[in-house]
């Protein structure tokens, strides 16, 4: 037994083995001997799209004087506006592009942004694409061929584990066992900048179901677009990452240089991969290139705003002495402890921090408690699950205790504000004809039915937006979850926007997500008042056990509500009439989902810092 465990953690140290640095040195020279030079623009603006969003960039920029700054807002709340705004804002850039983003797939989506910015350096635009290293490209071949493209073109993958592009399961349970802080240290930030004039800071990664184009699952996220003087604190932001140390240039990580090595037997082997582009990808390139059909589609989302504040997070949150560097959260902390009335919350991952629970104690013990009316996933809408366990083994907590009003994500929705399983241009033509969803979103406070846009019954959905309102005045979104991991582990990053039109609009979206048709209502579980006090002490007392959670009938559970009783408060009388309950996990079936879930409820105490 000792035997194979001493030759298993040998052939987890071997793989891990590092290049030698002559070779990481010859590697990185050759490609910086490969890298092009040619332009393929003269002119002095790169050949940049004229852009409506960058005349609104210029706008706001001129307008703003100390003291008194102007910013423009524009709400991405849907996939194919967010997707659209990004390939349209590369297509513009006029001098540089940096990108930080925790996912970067190569899929439809990735193909289409990496094609831009390969266009845009190649016409003479500085690009900086920077990656968190577990998710980011993680094909050494492909970062080899990015590393030798051009002059202009520059990658880097944050916090390396082992220095590899790519790791194996090998290396990754090797991690786990003897890298654990470096395991852990993730760069969560999203950050889109282009000529430091305009930004996207939100929720969304490079990856088709972040835009409504996934095959079986897909995540209603949530960005917003930026110009005005807060661009400069988010230029400050990214350059502090990408001079940090744990930031690590693509030929300096072993497995790329291997294949940079290799290549210098045949450079053939470095010229980048080409795909054929399907309909839907020509579809919003061409309409990307389009500057007037680009306003058109979002400008009805836009608002024009006084001061923003952007609070992100820095690589020194990863040093073990700088926890109090974790300027996101902080941040968060405080909007919420100075809540006078209501706080109106979006998260994925309902899980909160020992600082978090403290936070919404505290406003809860006031003489008029606030109002916090959350928005979450559900175990059937979640693609993880081991959170949802932890948030489920502490529904009564955060009923009870810290005043919660919960409504569950549904995992096929009737009105959210996404275009699944529809062609890029049907938002366009609905639009044309004045739908509902321009209805609540393009006027703030407005009230209305969305149209039914998941068009596949077979389509999972999913909530992957972070934001949230603060006594319907303070807006935030941002990439932070609210959650330990986020205070503790990953850097993250945000706005705060102080503005009442602004804040109403975000609300009437969070709000449409917890629709009768699109959310189930948690409350306590019906039962016999004997019966339910006695469930209630031994509840707790299970709950608040450090490893185990035994007790098999939680307090709270699911509740389908009727139309007419969509904003009904669970401790309101009338609840009985207005709810039927559905069960702990509707729309799951007892399958190896739900037994997991439980059994993390039971005994997964111990990973609620790191889930």
């Amino acid at each position: 037994m000792k035997k194979n465990l001493f030759i298993s953690l040998c052939l987890m140290l071997s793989a891990c083995s590092s290049l030698p640095e002559k070779d990481k040195r010859s590697a990185q020279i050759f490609a910086q001997q490969m890298q092009g030079t040619q332009s393929t623009c003269s002119q002095a603006d790169h050949c940049s799209l004229a852009s409506p969003l960058y005349a609104l960039a210029d706008a706001a920029h001129s307008a703003s004087k100390p003291g008194a700054e102007q910013h423009t807002l524009i709400l991405l709340d849907q996939g194919h506006d967010a997707l659209l705004t990004r390939l349209h804002m590369i297509e513009s850039a006029k001098q540089s592009i940096d990108l930080q983003v925790f996912i970067f797939d190569f899929d439809e989506t990735g193909t289409l942004v990496l094609d831009a910015l390969v266009r845009a350096a190649q016409r003479g635009v500085k690009v900086r694409l920077l990656l968190d290293q577990l998710y980011g490209l993680t094909r050494p071949q492909l970062q080899a061929k990015l590393a030798v493209l051009h002059q202009n073109f520059e990658l880097k993958l944050y916090s390396p584990l082992f220095k590899q592009a790519r790791n194996n399961k090998a290396e990754f349970f090797a991690g786990i066992l003897f890298s654990f802080d470096t395991l852990n240290s993730r760069m969560h930030s999203k950050l889109l900048l282009v000529d430091n004039k305009m930004a996207i800071v939100g929720g969304r990664n490079i990856q088709d179901r972040y835009f409504d184009w996934g095959q079986a699952y897909n995540y209603r996220d949530r960005d917003v677009w930026v110009a005005g003087p807060v661009n400069k604190k988010m230029a400050d932001n990214f350059n502090a990452f990408w001079a940090s140390q744990r930031s690590i240039s693509a030929t300096q990580l072993d497995d790329v240089a291997k294949v940079l090595l290799q290549a210098q037997l045949n450079q053939n082997n470095l010229t980048l991969p080409t795909r054929p582009f399907s309909e839907r990808m020509q579809t919003i390139k061409a309409m990307a290139s389009d500057s007037n059909n680009v306003l058109k589609e979002i400008q009805l989302y836009m608002n024009k705003v006084g001061y923003i504040g952007f609070y992100g997070d820095l690589p020194d949150k990863h040093n073990n002495e700088a926890s109090s560097r974790a300027r996101a959260s902080n941040a968060v902390y405080q909007l919420i402890s100075q809540a006078q009335h209501t706080v109106l919350l979006q998260t994925p991952y309902l899980v909160m921090s020992r600082l978090a629970r403290q936070t919404f104690r505290s406003i809860q013990k006031r003489e008029h408690p606030v109002d916090v009316r959350v928005s979450t996933n559900s175990l059937a809408a979640t693609d993880a699950f081991p959170a949802y366990a932890l948030s489920h083994k502490y529904k009564r907590l955060y009923l009870k205790e810290l005043g919660f009003r919960i409504y569950e994500f549904k995992p096929f929705p009737e009105s959210a504000f996404m275009r699944v399983g529809q062609s890029v241009g049907w938002a366009a033509a609905h639009r044309a004809e004045g739908t509902d969803t321009d209805a609540i979103l393009g006027s703030a406070g407005s009230s209305g039915k969305a149209p039914l846009l998941n068009a596949d019954e077979n389509m999972r959905v999913g909530l992957h937006a972070k934001s949230m309102v603060v006594d319907g005045r303070l807006a935030v979104i941002g990439s932070h979850n609210f959650d330990p991991r986020s205070d503790e582990y990953n850097t993250e990053s945000m706005l705060v926007i102080d503005d009442a039109d602004f804040a109403q609009r975000l609300s009437a979206s969070i709000e449409n997500d917890m629709r009768y048709d699109n959310a189930w209502s948690i409350a306590p579980r019906k039962s016999l008042p004997a019966l339910a006090n006695f469930n209630y002490t031994m509840g707790k007392l299970s709950e608040q056990l450090p490893i185990f959670d035994i007790w098999p009938w939680p307090y709270a559970t699911s509740y389908q509500l009727k139309p007419e009783c969509s904003a009904i408060r669970y401790d309101d009388p009338r609840f009985d009439t207005c709810a039927e309950s559905v069960g702990d996990f509707p729309e799951v079936n007892m399958s190896l989902k739900a037994i997991y879930t439980r059994m993390i409820t039971a005994f997964g105490a111990g990973l609620e810092p790191i889930l």
